[in-house]
């Protein structure tokens, strides 16, 4: 058995395989998404996302799209909302989600998408499995190996709920005492350890911590 790693990308193209698709990916007033969890019926997709971005823009474009069969909107705070999408698939999804449909593998959430398209995420099950579904991926998804471990490596809940750079942030605070008491390092440390200018690193902070206490406390 094995936990590999995937980046799926379709360069550009992927208001192709769905537009909710090509929103949530590739929308400017989109800075940061993921899909929590999902459920796929074949002829519907229900997903819950969570995304950083302008609520009322990504309103707007949902409405104008006929495959959006209803939707729920909740904004959590400043720049970010959770939306659950009740979506009409297409030919192309239906392909690409057949992929796993027909095997025994098990994705694990979340699925984060990153600026200029790509997604990633994890499968885990038998390796023929895996190498025959990244085999069976259609047109215009690509398929990227970036990690093949075992089960171990699986995120835990908490930590799955953050964005890379969030896990990047805390770690840093963590590195240099942010969170100790007392307190031995800054805001300004951690930016330094980043790259990032200090207001970013609080930033970055602040979203991790309010999506940890979301995930422990609801």
């Amino acid at each position: 058995m094995k936990h590999v790693r995937l980046r799926l990308s379709a360069g550009g193209r992927e208001a192709e395989v769905h537009p909710m698709y090509g929103v949530v990916a590739n929308a400017e007033f989109v800075g940061y998404a993921t899909a929590l969890n999902w459920n796929y019926t074949g002829e519907e997709l229900g997903i819950l996302h969570y995304v950083e971005g302008d609520a009322d823009r990504f309103e707007a474009a949902m409405r104008s799209i006929p495959e959006v069969l209803a939707y729920d909107l909740h904004r959590a705070d400043e720049g970010s909302f959770y939306v659950y999408i009740r979506d009409a698939t297409t030919e192309s999804v239906r392909a690409l989600f057949g992929v796993v449909d027909r095997s025994s593998l098990v994705t694990i959430p979340p699925i984060e998408y990153h600026p200029d398209g790509p997604v990633t995420f994890s499968v885990f099950g038998p390796g023929d499995q895996i190498q025959a579904a990244i085999e069976s991926v259609p047109d215009p998804v690509d398929v990227t190996v970036e990690e093949i471990t075992g089960l171990q490596a699986i995120p835990h809940t908490v930590p799955s709920a953050l964005s890379d750079r969030q896990c990047e942030a805390v770690e840093a605070a963590l590195e240099v005492g942010y969170y100790e008491i007392p307190r031995r390092g800054s805001q300004a440390d951690v930016a330094e350890r980043l790259g990032c200018a200090p207001s970013t690193a609080a930033e970055h902070l602040r979203k991790a911590e309010s999506r940890v206490l979301h995930a422990l406390f609801g």
